[in-house]
């Protein structure tokens, strides 16, 4: 195992500029690559002692050569001796189904490593300080809030040691998510509706209680606009006692049903994990959405506004358990955008609830997941 990844002193540091010009370089072919259910989305650039762009490289998908070694690959050994590697997260310290990419970059001889994300993954962490011991200088932290951004999802998740959770409703103006009669369909516009199917195919699985199932009959497929199939999937996930009609249109999706008679969330959520899902859509209605929000399980919320009002009791969010204003769940809003005559506001989860996230009680979703609730979607 090779511990000197270069000969006499290592070269004087790289232009700043030019660093930050490059990890913009590498989250763009970090993006190239597939949103895996396991893996992030990486990219790497190596470049000479001058400052010159040698190879550059992302990750392709599980089992594949992860951005560092993508972009090794490429060169002889004797151009990656005493260069620089620019990569969008600290490299992995890890043996899975490939070798930890700290090593293989002293093994190539790297004198200089820039990474903008730290790896918040217990498993995978450590890269950085393997390498600094291996006599490589190591900067971390290089533009790392557009990084973070970037790898939003995938950095919680890993943090958190379960999937990220995005709830969303539609609403009209005043709140509601349904007329007095409990119709939703539709509040929102066509533009609005297409770019739901695109944030179902964007995550790993897609989540709603047996009471929207038995009140819908949802297939809880990602469409096109002409409703085609896109190429990305979300795996059905239904949290519910009730069995489930033999003709229900899930039985047709592209991917194995999962159900879960169990009430308890975290529960539900770690089984996910198990199982290489680490991101989950849900679409469940009030009543999920609610039981999520209070025990403290949601990240993001994307909440659709249609510019109507409706009035009545049919709340887009039931009782959170807070039962005075300082004990408001805070949010910052990440994003707003129209969607046609919609608006989209997309915001973050700050805090969990001030009995802690995992409160037994408010993470039990008790028996109400089974009541019929009709919501927006098919």
């Amino acid at each position: 195992m090779s511990t000197a990844p270069h000969e006499g002193a290592l070269p004087p540091p790289l232009p700043a500029e030019l660093i930050e010009r490059t990890m913009r370089h590498a989250m763009t072919l970090a993006a190239r690559g597939p949103r895996s259910r396991v893996n992030p989305q990486v990219g790497c650039v190596i470049l000479s002692s001058a400052g010159e762009v040698l190879a550059e490289g992302w990750h392709r998908g599980a089992g594949t050569p992860h951005a560092e070694v993508d972009a090794l690959s490429k060169l002889a050994p004797e151009q990656t001796r005493g260069a620089t590697a620019v990569v969008t997260l600290e490299p992995c310290n890890h043996t899975g189904t490939t070798p930890p990419c700290a090593q293989a970059l002293i093994d190539a001889g790297i004198a200089q490593v820039y990474f903008a994300a730290h790896d918040p993954n217990p498993v995978a962490a450590g890269g950085r300080d393997r390498l600094t011991a291996a006599g490589v200088a190591v900067t971390g932290g290089v533009l790392e809030k557009e990084a973070n951004e970037f790898m939003f999802r995938w950095l919680t998740a890993a943090r958190e040691q379960r999937p990220f959770v995005t709830v969303k409703w539609a609403a009209s103006l005043d709140g509601r998510a349904a007329a007095a009669d409990g119709t939703s369909q539709w509040i929102t516009g066509t533009a609005a509706r297409q770019h739901v199917h695109e944030q179902r195919a964007a995550h790993d699985a897609i989540l709603v209680g047996t009471g929207t199932v038995l009140a819908d009959d949802p297939s809880l497929t990602a469409r096109g606009d002409g409703g085609e199939l896109l190429p990305e999937q979300p795996i059905p996930v239904v949290i519910g006692e009730r069995p489930i009609p033999a003709d229900a249109r899930l039985h047709a999706h592209p991917h194995e049903l999962i159900q879960y008679t169990s009430r308890d969330l975290l529960g539900v959520l770690a089984d996910l994990w198990r199982r290489g899902i680490r991101s989950v859509f849900l679409e469940g209605g009030p009543t999920l959405a609610s039981a999520f929000l209070a025990a403290g399980l949601a990240d993001e919320l994307l909440v659709y506004i249609a510019p109507m009002l409706l009035g009545g009791d049919r709340l887009a969010v039931s009782d959170l358990g807070v039962e005075t204003l300082s004990a408001a769940r805070r949010l910052r809003i990440a994003d707003v955008e129209r969607l046609g005559e919609d608006i989209l506001v997309r915001a973050r989860v700050l805090d969990t609830p001030a009995s802690g996230p995992f409160d037994q009680r408010k993470n039990d979703a008790r028996d109400l997941l089974d009541q019929p609730e009709s919501k927006e979607s098919d």
